[in-house]
């Protein structure tokens, strides 16, 4: 992982020698922790899909509060998947894979076949000469100019706060991952073919247990709320004021993961649920880093106790965040723009 702690064009932060033995340390696995979570995670969700089945019996409004509290337990076993997908939460590929798939079924998503876009996504964060690969849609102010009025009109609708944190976050789930890239490998286009049957076979069996309208209410409700938590944590981790975007032959692996993915503090409690995935910048540095040991690995360096955390009130501003200005190297909002080219 040497050549990853380079110096970039831009400068970036440069991690020290300290630093990068400390990222190396806590790239271990502890199965103490990982089984722990596993626990403290999946059978909270179970109990609350039990109590989900009961309420809904009464009323959907008494069922919707504790599909909220289990979305949240869902964002958790996302993050245990998407550890699984690193082979960073146990020791065993093996055991990875499996507790992946099954993670994966459980928020509908085919394990090998988002590994898969996932490493690619590592490996182009915040490049801009190699976007498209499991990110957000971002153009910068002169390609959204360059554009036709009806590729301006798509990108808008797509990053409108209620299109991309209410409608995509149950297309992505329930719609998309159905589906194979083409160019994806033949095992990780047959996990999603595999993955579609197995949720046909949990739908068909909890059809029979309790009502194919019940299960689908319930299922969609969680996924929703848990969907677009997910998809505002990765917003807010690459698009954020004072983020690293650059173009091939600028850009720099240590960068885009020190600077380009942010340190975003939450509240304990946003924390617990979502794995720790607010040290973002700690994750990229190091995929091997699992979930549990990536808050101890950053106070653990006083290298990385300086970089600026994004607080929950500051990410909001994100939200106004349309479009990346390459002159001036930071995100600007539609109004930016001369009001004809709107």
């Amino acid at each position: 992982m040497n050549d990853r702690f380079s110096i970039s064009a831009r400068p970036p932060l440069a991690a020290t020698d300290a630093s990068k033995e400390n990222v190396t340390r806590f790239g271990t696995v502890s199965v103490w922790r990982a089984w722990w979570q596993v626990a403290n995670s999946f059978v909270p969700y179970a109990v609350l899909w039990v109590a989900m089945v009961y309420a809904l019996a009464v009323s959907y409004w008494l069922m919707l509060p504790i599909a909220i509290l289990a979305a949240g337990f869902l964002a958790r076993i996302f993050i245990i998947f998407h550890d699984c997908g690193h082979a960073s939460f146990l020791q065993s590929k093996r055991a990875n894979n499996a507790l992946g798939a099954i993670a994966g079924l459980l928020n509908l998503t085919p394990f090998r076949h988002w590994r898969w876009q996932h490493a690619l996504h590592h490996g182009t964060a915040g490049n801009l000469d190699r976007r498209g690969s499991g990110d957000i849609w971002t153009l910068t102010v002169q390609e959204y100019i360059q554009s036709t009025r009806w590729k301006r009109f798509a990108y808008r609708l797509a990053r409108n706060p209620i299109v991309l944190f209410a409608i995509a976050p149950l297309y992505v789930f329930v719609i998309h991952h159905r589906f194979a890239v083409a160019k994806a490998p033949k095992r990780e286009r047959q996990s999603v073919a595999r993955t579609n049957l197995a949720l046909l076979g949990i739908t068909l069996v909890m059809s029979l247990a309790i009502g194919l309208k019940a299960f689908l209410l319930i299922q969609l409700t969680v996924s929703a709320f848990a969907g677009a938590l997910g998809l505002w944590l990765f917003y807010v981790q690459h698009q954020f004021e004072g983020a690293y975007w650059a173009r091939g032959e600028n850009w720099n692996y240590t960068a885009a993961a020190l600077e380009g993915s942010s340190f975003y503090k939450l509240p304990k409690v946003l924390q617990w649920f979502t794995g720790n995935i607010g040290f973002h910048h700690i994750h990229h540095l190091s995929p091997r880093i699992p979930n549990y040991h990536l808050q101890r690995c950053h106070e653990a360096d006083p290298f990385f106790r300086t970089i600026k955390p994004v607080t929950f009130l500051a990410s909001l501003k994100s939200l106004t965040y349309r479009l990346w200005d390459e002159q001036r190297q930071v995100f600007v909002g539609f109004r930016y723009l001369k009001p004809a080219l709107i």
